[in-house]
């Protein structure tokens, strides 16, 4: 292969913050970055996430954990900021929000205080750090790239889960607009829209009778996706490969959009 063409996916000497990196999509995708050369801090609310970073660290990669309750609304999106900062001397190349949340009950009867936190990790958190990055990035003149997590129920709704679509949607939406906002600076703005991946989230479908059986009948690629399957498509957003690639939502789904 191309020498150029190798180095344009190669994220050695960047460095990446992934939040719910402790588990699931983010856990896989903060693996990926590592791979691919970046350094990374993973942060989490729960201490998995010291489990993780010495046991990638033991690999020797360079994985650095912060312990953070994000529902902590701006203070602590300040406090996770200043100390990835502080770790990595001033410098962020990337950031991926995949902290999320969800919850299902019929609309007519779910409760406001769950449907509020769940737009706040969602959503609300996901543009106070997309705010603090991409200032960050525009004062440094860093050519950075953010990813966040989007859904399949950014293209479609669901039935029981009328705060988490409504969330996704609103981060397809705020994606598309941070791309129009800093592309002049030099910043890629996308996201995922993951589709049925075999995760904490999603185990309660899986246990589902006949609802597994349904959602597996109409994945084209014949089985359910896991959080390494975002190991590429991680490093293709967070790389100089997607410079010209801006406010797209990423379908990592198996088909099942098109079926």
């Amino acid at each position: 292969m191309n020498k150029n063409m190798i180095k344009m996916f190669d994220l050695t000497g960047k460095n990446a913050l992934v939040t719910g990196g402790s588990s699931g999509i983010g856990l896989g995708i903060a693996e990926g970055l590592l791979e691919a050369g970046a350094s990374v801090v993973l942060a989490a609310e729960n201490d998995a996430v010291f489990e993780h970073a010495e046991r990638l660290q033991k690999q020797g990669y360079p994985a650095h954990p912060i312990l953070v309750d994000l529902m902590g609304g701006e203070e602590a999106v300040n406090r996770l900021m200043s100390e990835t900062l502080s770790h990595f001397g001033d410098r962020l190349d990337i950031l991926v929000n995949a902290a999320g949340r969800s919850g299902t009950a019929k609309p007519e009867e779910f409760p406001t205080d769950l449907y509020d936190k769940i737009l706040d990790l969602n959503l609300r958190v996901v543009f106070l750090l997309c705010r603090a990055a991409g200032a960050h990035m525009i004062s440094h003149k860093i050519k950075g790239k953010i990813i966040n997590i989007a859904s399949m129920n950014a293209f479609f709704g669901g039935t029981d889960t009328p705060a988490y679509s409504a969330s996704k949607g609103g981060v397809a939406q705020l994606t598309k607009t941070l791309a129009n906002a800093w592309m002049q600076y030099g910043i890629n703005v996308n996201a995922f829209a993951p589709g049925w991946i075999k995760t904490g989230m999603t185990a309660p479908y899986m246990n589902q009778p006949g609802r597994y059986d349904h959602l597996f009948e109409r994945l084209p690629a014949g089985r359910w996706g896991t959080p390494d399957d975002f190991k590429g498509p991680a490093v293709f957003l967070a790389s100089d490969a997607c410079e010209y690639i801006s406010g797209c939502i990423l379908p990592v789904d198996g088909g099942y959009l098109v079926r």
